[in-house]
């Protein structure tokens, strides 16, 4: 069946449609069209662009393998039975903003090789995006998702927007591959949260994301950011991430929380958090359930894999515990029920420069022990300062020995308390300078 120019803008068909295996040149206007029982366009063909703008589909259609070469234009169609684009391919824009799924949305395998608009769309059913493959920019911002959203083992290839999205059912991002910057700041996650295997070769953002139930992201792996800052977790949190920083500013714990980590760069400055959190590095890449290790291939040129400390400024560390982390960097004042702080494994801080050091050409000697990243920022300072100490020290501020030596102090009685009486003499005399 060929159609050299189909128009068929308000037309009711009141039986079946059936435009299966059918060729449109020259583009298809199906606007304000109602399909009042089932539409068929399986291995159709639209050379040119397909308009269904303002479409009702009052049954099933079933859109399955078929090709937009030009514009694919659902904008605010309406889809009150099963929406089948299973295989098909859209080679120009597919525009959906502003559509209605009633029942479920199959896209499995779908390939979208411009840019896909599911602005302002909502799926009352599942929507399905397995093994899909976005090819270029994907927009998903306020989005409604009332069922489950399975996007597992789909490609972004490009910038993927999930701003201010709205996901009610579970959401599943295993095994999802995003190529460029991927962003889900404002999104809303009532249901469950899957990220297992999921790798951004950028940023992924989670700016102000509202978590209302448990959440597992990871093991996942990230080349740039994880931005989580002013994200609420509500529920039970476990996060496994390979990544080069994860920012936690602002961010609310209002149930236990436990953070595997590789690589990253941790700033948790005024985070809140009322349950047990834990703070862990992990020194081998993570292992999936069926026992293949994550693949880490976006760090593959970073050599270093400790997991630094940034900042707990703000943070009452009541409840924190941290393991085998990096604290040579970290920014401690501010930080409340600092004694209370349990240290794990091997926890390393910053030592005073080498043992001989000179000022004006005179010898300097230096007893080692372990100091605040704030003292050396305060002594690099100082005018008489020797080499050695590091100024490089990022938001450390205008701080000085009023304020680290209650910081000495706290974290002395907290190696006290967990026998590590070389530590606690460490920080004494480190209390004692600064005093």
């Amino acid at each position: 069946m060929t159609f050299e120019g189909a128009g068929f803008e308000s037309v009711t068909f009141e039986g079946a449609a059936s435009f299966a295996s059918a060729t449109f040149h020259f583009g298809a206007a199906f606007r304000q069209t109602t399909f009042q029982e089932g539409a068929v366009f399986t291995s159709a063909t639209f050379p040119g662009s397909a308009w269904f703008m303002s479409a009702s589909f009052q049954k099933g259609v079933a859109f399955r393998s078929v090709t937009f070469r030009g514009n694919a234009e659902f904008l605010s169609a309406t889809f009150e039975g099963k929406a089948l684009f299973e295989s098909a391919t859209f080679q120009g824009n597919a525009e959906f903003r502003s559509a209605t799924f009633q029942d479920n949305a199959w896209f499995d395998s779908a390939t979208f090789q411009s840019g896909a608009d599911f602005r302002l769309a909502t799926f009352e059913g599942k929507a399905l995006f397995e093994s899909a493959t976005f090819q270029s920019g994907a927009e998903f911002r306020s989005a409604t998702f009332e069922g489950n959203a399975w996007f597992e083992s789909a490609i972004f290839q490009s910038g993927a927007g999930f701003r201010s999205a709205t996901f009610r059912g579970s959401a599943r991002f295993a095994s999802t591959a995003f190529g460029g910057h991927a962003a889900f700041d404002s999104a809303t996650f009532v249901g469950d949260v899957w990220f297992t295997s999921a790798t951004f070769e950028r940023d992924v953002v989670f700016w102000r994301a509202a978590f209302e139930r448990s959440v597992s992201l990871g093991p996942l792996v990230c080349g740039g950011r994880v931005r989580l800052s002013g994200a609420v977790f509500s529920g039970p949190v476990t996060l496994s991430i390979a990544a080069l920083r994860l920012e936690c500013r602002r961010t609310r714990w209002l149930s236990t929380a436990a953070l595997r980590l590789r690589y990253a760069t941790v700033d948790f400055a005024h985070a809140v958090f009322e349950y047990p959190l834990t703070i862990t590095a992990e020194a081998t890449p993570f292992v999936l359930a069926d026992g293949r290790p994550v693949a880490e291939q976006v760090l593959a040129d970073v050599v270093d894999t400790r997991v630094r400390i940034a900042s707990l400024r703000g943070v009452d560390a009541a409840h924190l515990v941290l393991a085998d982390v990096d604290l040579s960097w970290c920014l401690f004042t501010g930080t409340v029920h600092l004694d209370q702080l349990r240290l794990e494994g091997t926890c390393s801080f910053d030592a005073v420069p080498s043992r001989i050091q000179r000022r004006r050409w005179r010898p300097v000697w230096f007893t080692q022990r372990r100091t605040l990243a704030e003292e050396h920022h305060w002594r690099a300072s100082q005018r008489t300062a020797v080499r050695g100490w590091n100024v490089a020290v990022l938001g450390a501020g205008h701080v000085g020995p009023a304020q680290m030596a209650p910081v000495y102090r706290a974290l002395r009685k907290a190696f006290e308390d967990g026998k590590n009486e070389p530590g606690a003499a460490d920080f004494y005399y480190g209390e004692m300078g600064a005093a």
